[in-house]
Parts: structure tokens; C-alpha cells; sequence
């Protein structure tokens, strides 16, 4: 039971993740930031959410 818990949060995880690279693709930022953010969501995935959250590029 409890790998199958720990494969759908996985899942949600990465699909929040995908969604937020998107974003942050289609924003209006230039395009070194958008680069930035993209590589610190892929590396840094739980730090680089929250800080996507907090100062990502809005709109």
C-alpha cells in the first residue's frame, strides 16, 4: 500500500513540477531568467517551487 501512496505523490509532485516549468516558459520574463528558473525547478524541485512561488515571474 504504501508504494503505491508514495507513486502518486510522485506523480502529483512531477506533474505540479512540468506545470510550473510551463509557466515560467510562457511568462513574459527574459529569456536568461526563464532559463534560471527552469534549471533551479529541475534541480532544486521542493526549493525551487517554493521560491517560484514566492518571486517567479508573474503573469
Amino acid at each position: 500500500m504504501g508504494i503505491e501512496v508514495g507513486g502518486l505523490l510522485g506523480l502529483i509532485w512531477l506533474i505540479i513540477v512540468i506545470w510550473a516549468i510551463v509557466k515560467v516558459a510562457k511568462s513574459g520574463a527574459g529569456g536568461f531568467a526563464k532559463l534560471i528558473w527552469i534549471l533551479v525547478l529541475l534541480f532544486f524541485p521542493l526549493v525551487g517551487l517554493i521560491a517560484w512561488f514566492l518571486f517567479g515571474p508573474k503573469g
